[in-house]
């Protein structure tokens, strides 16, 4: 019996996309399907390079044309990725498919440090990344991506001035610690805060992006408003430590986020500073601000927790060296800012793929 094309998509329609529960073939993920005799190849579009269904999307397929089609099938599947983008209009970051919010309830929690591990875990993936530092009254980003010194270009497009992002480690950033001496402390009213960082928005030549993470200052305020008012963020990472008073605060900030006149999808909780792992006893791990707080927050509040950071020494001198810890390969920390910048991907496509279909039945 002859391997044909229609058997093949026929069999692919019994592999699952495990997080948008829909077959592949519906989704439209199955591209390149050649046959030729017992010979099968065809590529699968994955919606973000950091999917960590990866492998066992592969196997699936494979098994499927074996089980259904023809079991001497020789078959050659490519994985490959077009990261998804929630669909919005207007020019502003057109570029752009999703922006990422990354935001704490209240300072000390290390939230500038989850997201610049996060930015660089989604670059390491294979995807276009970049980083606005929007927290006006503490910038930090210039450090942790050693471009203290930097300064960006200016780059006329269509009779315009546009600042040109300083790139450090594959990442597009800018930060408004490019403008200010290190040492001196920038003393604004909400107004010029929320101005500033529409400038790093709107004047910056961003290009074509697959992910921009945007740091937030801590808490909730006029700087909040104004970038939820004026960018299409596609979600946003709240981040806690342990302890109640953290988690208290990153309470008010999923609420904050979820309030009717912001309505911006809140991805997950990230638990830092976790927990205490000495170096010497590597297979240790001391509570030392609390078990789970963060786990049991995510539960009561309906989200997932997207990633348990251990409080390790080497993170907060990497962040200081300027190369952040999620650059260091095969350790533990960086094993787990690259399992988060996974779980944030892939609860950004299950985002997408709701809204957009949502958008597509309302259209119709």
């Amino acid at each position: 019996m002859s391997i044909t094309k229609e058997k093949v998509l026929e069999a692919l329609k019994n592999v699952e996309d495990p997080d948008l529960k829909k077959d592949l073939v519906t989704l439209g993920m199955i591209t390149d399907l050649e046959v030729e005799g017992k010979n099968v190849s065809f590529t699968v579009v994955l919606t973000t390079p950091a999917c960590p269904m990866k492998d066992m999307i592969h196997k699936a397929c494979v098994n499927a044309v074996l089980h259904f089609v023809d079991k001497e099938a020789k078959i050659n599947v490519k994985m490959s990725s077009n990261v998804s983008a929630r669909k919005s209009s207007g020019p502003l970051l057109s570029g752009v498919k999703n922006i990422i919010g990354v935001a704490s309830g209240k300072g000390g929690v290390g939230k500038s440090t989850i997201a610049s591990n996060l930015a660089i875990g989604l670059s390491k993936s294979g995807a276009s990344v970049g980083l606005i530092d929007a927290d006006i009254y503490g910038p930090s980003q210039t450090i942790m991506f050693d471009v203290v010194h930097e300064k960006p270009m200016m780059k006329n497009i269509e009779g315009q001035n546009k600042m040109v992002p300083v790139e450090s480690y594959g990442i597009k950033l800018l930060s408004i610690g490019f403008f200010a001496d290190t040492s001196q402390a920038i003393v604004w009213r909400g107004p010029m805060a929320s101005k500033a960082l529409m400038q790093m928005v709107s004047d910056a030549d961003w290009g074509e992006l697959d992910y921009l993470i945007i740091d937030l200052p801590p808490g909730t305020g006029d700087i909040h408003l104004s970038l939820v008012s004026a960018v299409p963020l596609s979600g946003v990472v709240i981040v806690s430590t342990p302890q109640q008073v953290a988690l208290a605060d990153a309470r008010k900030g999923v609420s904050m986020f979820r309030l009717p006149s912001i309505n911006v999808p809140v991805l997950g909780i990230v638990e830092n500073m976790s927990y205490f792992t000495p170096a010497e006893l590597p297979n240790n791990k001391y509570y030392i601000f609390g078990k789970e707080g963060a786990k049991k927050l995510a539960d009561e509040l309906g989200v997932p927790l997207l990633g348990e950071i251990p409080l390790v020494q080497s993170i907060c001198e990497a962040g200081d060296a300027g190369r952040p810890a999620v650059l260091q390969e095969t350790t533990p920390q960086a094993m787990a800012f690259m399992d988060m910048a996974t779980k944030v991907a892939q609860q950004l496509s299950i985002q997408n793929s709701k809204k957009n279909a949502e958008k597509a039945v309302y259209s119709n």
